[in-house]
């Protein structure tokens, strides 16, 4: 019976830790957006500034994505399948961008691509521009966005082993072949379930943007940066939808993470 009482105990601050902390303020963010109909909502949508901004968001998250994707995949198989001098080191680097703050990750891009530093000057003089602009802004997302494939492939890796791949050369399969028809199928909930997390990280990104896009209004400007610019604006209502549509993002990962998870488990 005190066990029972425990657990339920347990459970039961936990849920209420989590409505304060999360559905809380997410039920007070919905009640704001509607609470004056669902017109200035959808009018703060459609303006075309925020448009470009959802848009542009899609953008960095569809070339961050894939590029992270494939470094993970590659760096995962390098630390687990393969021995050389510095592994440890790129392990640690890997998980740099979780330790170090967005907004450093920023101050580096401008120390390295702005006008004084380390390739500014050679980027002016051909005319290449990539702070406050695309390039800067897709850098940043892609550092910060980068260990979430690795992360989840290594462990998968580690736990299914090298019997089958070994088996495979034996039997004169080559790199490619291995990977594709014994690796890759291995590892795939592994991958997606990274790639989930990579992009929600993505789009939900706004620290390292913030410092590298010089926050444009229909041209550098992401739909996290909006929602700030909105809210200064005294825009409310534009900023609560456009934060609706974010979070609605944020569930949508939440409900596929968790229908992969247990596919991920029997596979």
């Amino acid at each position: 019976m005190k066990r029972l009482l425990s657990r339920l105990g347990l459970r039961t601050l936990a849920l209420a830790y989590l409505a304060l902390i999360l559905v809380g303020p997410l039920a007070v963010v919905f009640w704001r957006t509607f609470e004056d109909g669902f017109g200035p909502a959808w009018d703060a949508l459609t303006t075309p500034e925020t448009l470009n901004a959802f848009k542009l968001t899609l953008i960095i998250t569809a070339i961050a994505v894939p590029v992270n994707t494939v470094f993970g995949i590659v760096c995962a198989l390098a630390i687990v399948r393969r021995r050389f001098r510095g592994k440890g080191l790129l392990n640690a680097f890997i998980d740099l961008p979780l330790a170090l703050s967005p907004v450093v990750v920023g101050l580096a891009l401008f120390l390295l691509y702005g006008r004084d530093g380390w390739f500014g000057s050679w980027l002016d003089d051909r005319g290449i521009e990539v702070l406050f602009a695309l390039p800067a802004m897709v850098i940043a997302t892609i550092f910060v966005s980068l260990p979430f494939v690795a992360r989840e492939v290594v462990p998968t890796l580690r736990e299914i082993g090298d019997d089958q791949e070994q088996a495979a050369r034996t039997l004169g399969a080559s790199g490619w072949q291995t990977f594709w028809r014994i690796t890759l199928p291995s590892i795939r909930w592994a991958v997606i379930y990274g790639v989930i997390l990579t992009t929600a990280r993505c789009l939900g990104e706004y620290g390292a943007v913030a410092v590298v896009s010089g926050r444009l209004q229909g041209e550098t400007e992401t739909a996290t940066l909006r929602v700030q610019e909105r809210y200064e604006a005294f825009d409310l209502a534009g900023a609560y939808a456009i934060s609706i549509v974010l979070a609605l993002i944020a569930i949508l990962v939440l409900v596929a993470m968790t229908v992969i998870r247990p596919k991920e488990g029997t596979a």
